[in-house]
């Protein structure tokens, strides 16, 4: 996540103290243990009547346009829920989307939107997110447990966000990332990726496109 450009318009030093009132951590004996961070942004507004393809990357480069030129938010977005292994016991996660909508109503916003990351379908990278949505339990419920865990307590998928976040590295920038050697052309699985990346070895280049869901919640 922190390879894409445009995280440092949230997460860099001189953006993030911004929208540290947007900000959680989960706590264990004093150490943190998990995180979950949402950027107030203006949704509504001219150019701004849908939820943006580009999920995750535009929802913050929309709010930091607003910050920057002074414009009034009208909603938030969440951009992580994060629990490192130990914390992820049932209803953890829960507990810091609720945080985030709570921190959302408190601003006086009726909505929460979210461009979710699917759980499971890191699983399955060759499988559309179309086709991932899909699929279903014998229940019928989704068979994402992230995605339950938000219609569960009310949330609507909107649409897919399917250039959600987008990396671009020199071959040898996702060689030193992630550990696995870019030299030919094709798609490369990565462990815990969404879907492949994109290499073209030709021009020394490979690119990383993640589709998420956009999700509404109300507060």
């Amino acid at each position: 996540m922190r390879q894409d450009r445009t995280a440092m318009l949230y997460y860099g030093e001189a953006a993030f103290e911004h929208y540290a009132d947007c900000a959680f951590a989960a706590l264990e004996d004093d150490k943190v243990v998990g995180r979950a961070f949402a950027i107030p942004f203006a949704f509504g507004i001219e150019d701004r009547r849908t939820l943006p393809d580009a999920g995750w990357d535009e929802v913050i480069r929309w709010g930091h346009e607003d910050r920057i030129l002074g414009r009034p938010p009208t909603t938030m977005s969440a951009l992580e829920i994060a629990l490192l292994p130990k914390a992820r016991a049932p209803g953890s996660s829960l507990a810091m989307l609720n945080a985030l909508k709570r921190c959302a109503r408190t601003k006086g916003f009726g909505e929460l939107y979210a461009p979710v990351r699917p759980n499971q379908k890191h699983l399955t990278p060759q499988t559309p997110m179309s086709a991932y949505l899909e699929q279903r339990r014998e229940d019928g419920q989704l068979g994402d447990s992230w995605l339950r865990t938000h219609l569960g307590i009310g949330g609507e998928i909107v649409k897919l966000a399917p250039c959600s976040m987008t990396i671009v590295g020199t071959l040898a920038e996702w060689s030193q990332w992630t550990g696995v050697p870019f030299e030919q052309s094709g798609e490369i699985e990565i462990p815990g990726a969404l879907v492949p990346v994109v290499v073209s070895a030709e021009h020394g280049y490979a690119v990383y496109v993640e589709p998420n869901v956009w999700i509404r919640h109300r507060t």
